[in-house]
């Protein structure tokens, strides 16, 4: 049962909080000795030795840190975990990786299998695992109460958590008004995300059409609902929009795969770019490379916030005093696809 068993488990064994059960093991006093007693009693009984119980006997930490990813297929998240991974091991700590997919259930399994694991802090790699409504992000919330948790690229407000990120708000504002600035009339925004990420975004192409008195229209503002690998569906996306009778001369995208799909759209239909279309992807991504002419893209700083969230990481389990938040500018990295 012990490898089985979870903080979660104990705390509703023994009819009390995971702060609670965290409090024990990390021999705190402030717990009723009849509370305690409860807690222990559990831990006895099913073998149970998390990470912190065995600090406390003097053991040393097991080096090992849990990262959470949705798709390991996805080209950011990927990048992301590579770098991570890699100044873990600089660092002398080893990983264990999950992927969770988008649903809710299967993230908080994946969690509790990584606590289970006896890691010392666990990785929350992507915005996705962030949700707008506060009752969903409680797994987080009972998850720090036991071992630091580093997000990449979402902000949470939380004891234990520390957020690295890159502002993506004002990157997609700044791309957005380049374009506005360079006599550009209509731009389409695409995006794929209703994630923490995702809406920063579309409020900063909001924000820079406002800031320019251009009206906000629904049809400007399209999410793409695919695959991140269907390139050939966005392009077939961007026609149908197209074919609409939607005039845009502009589009600025929330990943770069949408703008590949985006120039295959344009080359589909003999559109010039730049001349007649311009085109902004988010990540600057390998794929900014593939299309002909290359693609202007917005680079969010990827390997320097990996670097940073190990750095945060490193220091915490070190005891040190660590900002809880940091926060990195994007730039517009420019290329063939925009005039400007």
């Amino acid at each position: 049962m012990s490898n089985q068993m979870t903080i979660y488990d104990i705390s509703k064994k023994a009819g009390v909080s995971i702060a609670t059960v965290s409090r024990v093991l990390n021999g705190s006093t402030n717990v009723k000795p009849r509370t305690r007693k409860k807690v222990m009693d559990i831990i006895e009984q099913y073998g149970y030795k998390p990470n912190a119980f065995a600090r406390g006997l003097g053991l040393n930490s097991m080096k090992t840190i849990g990262i959470l990813c949705a798709d390991a297929s996805d080209l950011y998240l990927a990048k992301a975990i590579y770098f991570i991974e890699q100044n873990l091991r600089e660092n002398g700590y080893h990983s264990v990786l999950c992927c969770t997919g988008y649903e809710m259930a299967s993230r908080k399994d994946s969690l509790n299998l990584l606590l289970s694991q006896h890691v010392d802090s666990v990785v929350m790699v992507g915005s996705n695992f962030i949700m707008n409504n506060a009752e969903d992000n409680q797994y987080v919330k009972d998850a720090a109460a036991t071992v630091p948790i580093m997000l990449l690229n979402a902000d949470f407000d939380c004891s234990n958590v520390y957020c690295t990120l890159c502002d993506d708000y004002k990157a997609t504002q700044d791309a957005t008004e380049k374009m506005l600035d360079a006599g550009v009339k209509n731009i389409l925004y695409l995006y794929n995300s209703n994630s923490y990420s995702g809406l920063k975004k579309l409020a900063g192409y909001q924000n820079a059409l406002l800031t320019h008195d251009i009206p906000l229209k629904k049809e400007m503002q399209q999410c793409f609902k695919g695959s991140h690998e269907d390139i050939d569906g966005v392009k077939n996306f961007v026609e149908s929009i197209y074919k609409k009778g939607i005039k845009f001369d502009g589009i600025v995208t929330s990943d770069d795969f949408l703008a590949v799909g985006a120039m295959n759209f344009a080359r589909a239909n003999n559109i010039n770019v730049p001349k007649d279309l311009q085109i902004i992807g988010y990540n600057n991504s390998i794929l900014t490379l593939c299309s002909e002419p290359d693609i202007s893209s917005v680079d969010n700083r990827l390997e320097d916030m990996c670097i940073q969230l190990v750095k945060t990481l490193i220091g915490t389990l070190s005891q040190n005093e660590m900002p809880q938040k940091t926060i990195f500018s994007g730039e517009l990295i420019k290329r063939g696809s925009t005039s400007f």
